[in-house]
């Protein structure tokens, strides 16, 4: 039976944001599920077939998604983060002489190995230069790599797409200059009036929304409408002269926002964020959903496979390695930079198009552009997807590890709780933009940062990557709630904490407003302060079978407060009005108890201090 439209694109959100939801589960690469289930429904179950169901809109959905993948990517480029990190020399090799040593390899490997003739293989090893956002970002979402890595593989991906698409283009009209009576040096000079027009136009619809949303001239209500509206605008016009152009627009267009300081630019980022992934979870279902069995069988081909396996293990690396010799990066760095470059959605489209037009132009060969590139796809997907993790641990680049907690506020108690997690070897750091209220961090020796956490510069010079975990406990009741408030789209409620200074009746709706109070007891920082002054300290406790929790419990001194507990699998559970998990035999309980010399005697065999 014949699926109506409104059930395939029911079946297309189900099953990308279910991908979505197994690969977080589990921590599997996203853009893999994602493949395997589009497959599943489409060559293989044939249950579907996006593109013959949506017909004449397919192409267009699939290139405004794009577009706006590509837009809300382009929006975290922010040219501090260069300085900040000494990539701007890298970035700028890898994007010009990288992406030109790989166009050139590439295309000699086309042609050699993959069979294409000259022509074709210069247009396609020009596009497949490109990684994209659209699989970069669920990689770096999912592997946790440290900061440089990671936005080197970050800014790459976004920079480099419209570049691909234009060496692509450039390529083409190059050929058909030489090859074709009609093409004359006029369509050529048109070529480069567009892309040149294009990048200009991005930034002006980006500097014109820029001060449009600063001198207030749209509400509130329609800026991210807006914003949408002018990406589509900015997209579409130059594109509709020269594929490629819009996607080099929206870049331009992005960056612009992005570095000319709007205030309330984060207002409608994380809109922008939740659209994306969702547009990128269902254009992988429709892609690989609209694939014929042919094309999957074609693809172990043994042409192609030596071609895929000469991209991903020659070209990608030597490219890389040549680019970036005298730069800043480390050997490790560059590996691991080297090995990832997974092609996504816009290799996948543009390249139909150019199997199209080159084959109109009759070039026969281009016949197994589809092939070819779905299989460079799925292989580096693949092959990235599931290594991209191990050998960033291989190669010391991971972040990955005991989670790490933001102790926003510096004073007697967040010290010693700082200590608490030095001692059990979880990385924490205080935060406060005081000087003389670091003087407890210093005193303890814990590690500190002199500065506003919700700052421009801040963003800039403090890595957050590796904490998980955010607890604000400062004197101030609004500070706590807007900390929180700030940073549970990107921590997530069950990890942004916060212990308010006082109960104070004028505190009002601040109290209910944020992340989840710290411990089940009603306990202010002030009363913590206060125990801690009292002479009161951290102490761990670890639950046996002879000693269990509610044992526990009983035998502790009535004025000990739990705070956390931790799992032998290293995963760290805080005590909150409204948790649901309590400690199990194994998990070491972690709690501000008084000096007792009975309670120590007793906990003896089951308490490390």
């Amino acid at each position: 039976m014949e699926l109506s439209l409104l059930i395939i694109i029911m079946l297309i959100g189900v099953l990308g944001i279910g991908s979505q939801w197994i690969a977080w589960k589990y921590s599997l690469p996203a853009i893999v599920i994602m493949s395997i289930a589009g497959l599943l429904v489409g060559p293989v179950l044939n249950i579907m077939n996006p593109e013959e169901s949506f017909g004449a809109i397919y192409d267009p959905i699939i290139s405004v998604a794009v577009a706006i993948i590509l837009f809300e990517g382009s929006l975290n480029l922010r040219i501090k983060e260069l300085s900040g990190f000494g990539l701007g020399r890298p970035i700028f090799r890898i994007a010009t002489v990288g992406a030109l040593i790989a166009w050139i390899l590439g295309s000699f490997i086309a042609h050699y190995v993959a069979g294409l003739s000259w022509e074709v293989a210069f247009v396609i090893g020009g596009l497949f230069i490109v990684t994209g956002p659209t699989v970069i970002m669920p990689l770096l979402r999912q592997s946790k790599l440290k900061a440089r890595p990671a936005k080197i593989l970050k800014w790459e991906g976004i920079i480099v797409d419209p570049i691909g698409v234009l060496l692509a283009v450039f390529a083409f009209e190059i050929i058909t200059f030489f090859t074709m009576e009609d093409k004359t040096i006029t369509s050529l000079l048109f070529f480069f009036m567009i892309a040149a027009f294009g990048m200009f136009f991005g930034w002006f619809c980006g500097r014109a929304i820029g001060w449009m949303f600063e001198r207030g001239h749209i509400p509130e209500f329609l800026k991210s409408p807006v914003v949408v509206a002018v990406v589509l605008l900015c997209f579409t016009l130059p594109d509709s002269f020269v594929t490629g152009a819009g996607l080099l627009s929206v870049t331009a267009m992005g960056m612009t926002l992005a570095n000319i300081g709007i205030s309330s630019l984060d207002d409608f980022r994380h809109f922008k964020e939740n659209v994306s992934i969702l547009l990128i979870s269902a254009i992988f279902i429709m892609l690989a959903s609209s694939l014929q069995m042919e094309t999957i069988i074609q693809i172990f081909q043994p042409n192609i496979i030596g071609y895929v396996l000469l991209m991903m293990f020659v070209v990608r690396p030597l490219s890389i390695f040549l680019s970036t010799i005298g730069t800043e990066l480390s050997i490790q760095e560059r590996a691991l930079v080297g090995w990832i470059a997974p092609r996504g959605i816009v290799a996948l489209t543009v390249s139909s198009y150019f199997a199209i037009i080159l084959l109109e132009a009759g070039f026969e060969d281009a016949e197994i552009l589809t092939t070819l590139t779905f299989g460079l796809v799925i292989f580096t997907v693949v092959a990235h997807g599931f290594t991209i993790s191990p050998l960033a641990k291989k190669l010391g680049l991971s972040l990955e590890g005991k989670p790490g907690i933001i102790v926003v506020g510096s004073n007697p108690f967040t010290v010693q709780l700082a200590k608490s997690f030095e001692n059990l070897n979880y990385p924490s750091l205080i935060v406060d933009s005081s000087f003389a209220n670091l003087r407890y961090a210093r005193n303890a020796g814990v590690q500190f940062y002199h500065g506003e956490l919700l700052s421009e510069q801040t963003e800039f010079n403090l890595d957050t990557i590796p904490y998980d975990f955010i607890i604000t406990a400062t004197p101030q009741h609004s500070y706590n709630a807007l900390i929180c408030t700030a940073f549970l789209p990107e921590y997530g409620r069950m990890n942004v904490f916060k212990v308010d200074p006082s109960n104070a009746e004028d505190a009002g709706v601040v109290d209910r407003v944020g992340g989840r109070s710290l411990c089940k007891e009603e306990i202010t920082l002030n009363e913590f302060i206060d125990k801690i002054n009292n002479g009161f300290t951290f102490k761990q406790t670890t639950l046996t079978e002879q000693f269990d929790y509610e044992q526990y419990k009983e035998e502790k001194d009535e004025r000990a407060v739990f705070i956390y507990y931790v799992k032998p699998s290293g995963q760290i559970v805080f005590y909150a009005d409204d948790m649901r998990l309590f400690p199990q035999v194994g998990d070491t309980v972690v709690s501000l108890a008084p000096q007792s010399k009975e309670m120590e005697e007793k906990l003896i065999n089951h308490t490390t201090i």
